[in-house]
């Protein structure tokens, strides 16, 4: 069928298309039928359409596909942010402020703290004292979810003080063996099976309902910034049903794909458990193709702040400690065996390693997953790889390893500090290599890593950009920098190709998905000043050629329609200090 015998739903002309289609890789003009692309081309060549849309000059891209987003780690009404606060005195007085403010609650909780918030030691339980006249327990969480810190009262109401574990963490203790206040492990231990039962018995916040409360924001958020595919890295299967209802009532605005959690010591009964899940979903697929279960979240290791993530030689201000490996044993064998035995089993997986010794780990395992089982193109992939050693660098394109990246965690004002002190100036070539890995051939797909980063992917393309702070000062280790179109990749054809979705997503051309995003402008404009990007805006989002979102400017009156636009990200997800 020739391009004039085509009938489009919808023309978008006007516009700067980026499409990343290598036969047509920019364009002026692209066209929707039936959910999906159906005519890219100059506007004098379209086809007839139902609606025509001029985009004024405003850049078009494929829809933003978020490798890494945790959505039910959302804003909770019923907790305070941490966010920004640098100073022990700046946390003491939100949290204060809150407990005042909530008389109703069982529970004081707060979240993202910053591992610097006191010099030179963990934050303790005497740090939090004081601070609520009713003795409420007091819970805070850290930015990364890897470690809470507790209060005396919260300490006693768990049963820590007394000597007691818990079943979501690793509680501190001094060397009289008293409980500091101080929990690690927490994110791999919070999500096993019993971590999670024992903490949504303790914990308000983690109920079902206020977990489903913040799945449903954070996709309104997604949606709202331009993401148009996420990937929530870690659901334990028994909060699978949250995503299943999600789906069920309209609120996955964006297409989500869940990567079901494999956590330490789970056996062959449990991944049992897990094909069953997966092979049902695929048996049934929605409709609209808006969710998606296959990948397996594993962790290698822990993170370098608190001295936990797997280090090949010694933290710079820890002599004699180089962290541990997630999975105990000799040289990895347990994890090699793990990764080998979901691999013959069909799944992809998706491991958590920051530290140079943990991502060695990772890649050994794949590596003799691969030789073990003959398997080709799984698309392993590798989340963070926050501290790379050069001689694992070319591993990655080898092995066909996907390096799953989040651009905003080399921002200095995020990392100055804890992260840099513990790995020492002597290996801060290693962070962060977004562009050695990208000439290297490997696939590296960005992502927010929300809430850890912020969602808005402009905050990505501009930490790639530049690796310096929201404000543009102390940019660090500028050969690893990314231009803008490269960053974009990695958000397009990056995170499609690292799912198997290269066919139907991340590039605009005719039989692809109709996921596209209209910016509030041409990014390309601030290529040269990349702290113009931060101005900017998603100002229409359609997913599989429904209008998912529209900040205003382009109005229904200019021929798009749709399903309710969403709500606009809140302000404080845009430029806050997030970790």
């Amino acid at each position: 069928m020739g391009a004039r015998e085509v009938r489009l739903d919808l023309l978008i002309t006007g516009a700067r298309v980026r499409t990343f289609d290598p036969r047509a890789p920019w364009s002026e003009a692209v066209g929707i039928a039936d959910g999906r692309i159906a005519w890219v081309g100059e506007v004098a060549d379209a086809p007839a359409a139902a609606r025509t849309l001029d985009a004024n000059g405003r850049l078009v891209t494929p829809g933003i596909v978020d490798s890494h987003n945790h959505l039910l780690l959302g804003f909770d009404e019923d907790a305070i942010s941490l966010e920004g606060a640098s100073t022990l005195d700046e946390v003491r007085r939100r949290i204060a402020a809150f407990a005042a403010r909530r008389p109703d609650l069982g529970w004081i909780c707060a979240e993202n703290a910053v591992y610097s918030v006191v010099d030179g030691r963990r934050p303790n339980a005497r740090d939090l004292a004081g601070l609520d006249p009713l003795g409420r327990p007091i819970l805070v969480t850290t930015y990364d979810q890897h470690s809470v810190w507790l209060d005396a009262n919260a300490l006693r109401a768990l049963g820590v003080a007394d000597g007691g574990d818990l079943a979501w963490g690793r509680p501190e203790r001094d060397a009289d063996g008293e409980a500091t206040g101080w929990v690690t492990d927490f994110y791999t231990s919070a999500m096993t099976v019993a971590g999670l039962a024992a903490l949504q018995r303790d914990i308000p916040m983690y109920s079902p309902e206020r977990r489903y409360r913040k799945l449903r924001g954070s996709m309104r958020m997604a949606t709202s910034l331009g993401i148009t595919t996420v990937v929530e890295p870690q659901v334990p299967l028994a909060e699978l049903p949250l995503f299943e209802r999600a789906l069920a009532e309209g609120a996955l605005t964006s297409r989500a794909i869940a990567a079901l959690f494999h956590p330490v010591g789970a056996d062959a009964a449990f991944r049992a458990e897990l094909r069953g899940a997966v092979d049902r979903a695929s048996a049934s697929p929605d409709r609209d193709g808006l969710l998606r279960l296959g990948p397996l979240k594993l962790y290698a290791d822990d993170v370098i702040e608190p001295h936990t993530a797997l280090m090949l030689d010694d933290y710079a201000n820890r002599p004699g400690v180089r962290g541990r490996p997630s999975y105990p044993g000799d040289a990895g064998r347990e994890l090699v065996s793990v990764i080998t035995e979901l691999d013959r089993m069909g799944f992809q997986t998706h491991t958590h390693a920051t530290g140079d010794g943990g991502i060695r780990l990772a890649l050994d395992a794949i590596e003799q997953a691969t030789r073990t089982n003959g398997t080709v193109d799984r698309r392993h992939g590798i989340v963070h790889v926050e501290c790379l050693h050069p001689d694992d660098l070319p591993r990655f394109a080898a092995l066909g390893v996907t390096a799953a990246m989040q651009p905003r965690h080399c921002s200095p004002d995020l990392v100055a500090g804890t992260w840099m002190e513990n790995v020492g100036e002597h290996r801060w070539s290693r962070a962060w290599r977004f562009r050695s890995l990208i000439e290297s051939g490997a696939t590296v797909a960005f992502s927010s890593d929300w809430q850890v980063g912020e969602m808005d992917p402009l905050v990505g393309l501009y930490s790639a950009a530049t690796r310096a702070g929201l404000d543009g000062s102390a940019a660090w280790t500028a050969p690893e920098r990314v231009g803008l179109d490269r960053a974009l990749e990695a958000y397009t054809v990056g995170g499609a190709r690292a799912w198997h979705l290269e066919s139907s997503r991340g590039r605009l051309a005719p039989g692809t998905d109709a996921d596209l995003v209209v910016w509030s402008g041409d990014l390309y404009d601030h290529a040269h000043d990349p702290s113009g990007l931060l101005r900017e805006h998603a100002e229409l989002t359609i997913v599989g050629g429904r209008l998912a979102h529209s900040a205003g400017a382009l109005s229904e009156a200019d021929g798009v329609v749709g399903d309710d636009p969403v709500a606009a990200a809140p302000a404080r997800d845009r430029h806050v200090h997030a970790r």
